[in-house]
């Protein structure tokens, strides 16, 4: 049976809940308005963001195409001040180290490449800084600062094979042969290129001792 004997008794029942608990709702309503239409406009407002961090980084990649390497380098710093937490802070610091090499200013190519294994928000990409940072080294002579970027690499990381060529690099001009040797081989199974490039260091080395 109905709890509610007559249609005036409906009514009453009705307005006494919506008395005790109409205030509620409708606050609960607003809050859940606002959330919707809060993250709504966050979404457009990243949207935004990203767009236009999208832009400055073309041009900052025609400038330094165009080998306009100062107006390069002022476009990354203001692409870092203004979108450094967003990805692309983390393309500008790579391309500004790229610039800076073409500038023949290494300790600004390690400093960018550095900024970015450091804060990079995908662990791919500060691996990849730290490839060329190694690279970098191993030219300038640097072998054990090289070796000791290497070693904080993971040992199961998608970049083996690259780190294993480079770690073959640094035991040949240290003239660990067998070491050079077996990092090569390591390489090249791996999948490492250019292949022709790490079969001829392999072929090269001296005959072990």
């Amino acid at each position: 049976m109905n709890i509610y004997e007559t249609d005036d008794e409906k009514v009453e029942a009705i307005k006494r809940w919506w008395k005790e608990n109409g205030l509620s709702v409708v606050g609960g309503v607003g809050i859940g308005l606002a959330a919707v239409f809060g993250w709504r406009g966050w979404i457009a407002y990243q949207d935004g963001v990203s767009q236009q961090a999208s832009a400055a980084f073309e041009q900052l990649l025609s400038s330094a195409d165009s080998g306009s390497t100062d107006s390069a380098l002022k476009q990354s710093e203001l692409l870092t001040a203004e979108y450094g937490s967003t990805v692309y802070g983390t393309f500008s610091a790579l391309v500004k180290a790229k610039v800076e090499l073409e500038k023949s200013n290494s300790a600004g190519a390690r400093a960018a490449l550095e900024q970015v294994m450091a804060s990079a928000p995908d662990p791919g990409l500060a691996t990849i800084a730290a490839l060329r940072l190694a690279r970098l080294l191993i030219d300038e002579g640097d072998l054990p600062a090289a070796a000791a970027v290497l070693g904080k690499q993971g040992a199961t990381s998608r970049f083996a094979a690259e780190i294993a060529a480079l770690r073959g690099d640094i035991a040949a001009a240290e003239g660990r042969v067998l070491e050079a040797r077996e990092a090569y081989e390591q390489a090249l199974a791996a999948g490492a290129t250019p292949a022709d490039l790490l079969q001829l260091k392999l072929d090269n080395l001296p005959p072990a001792g």
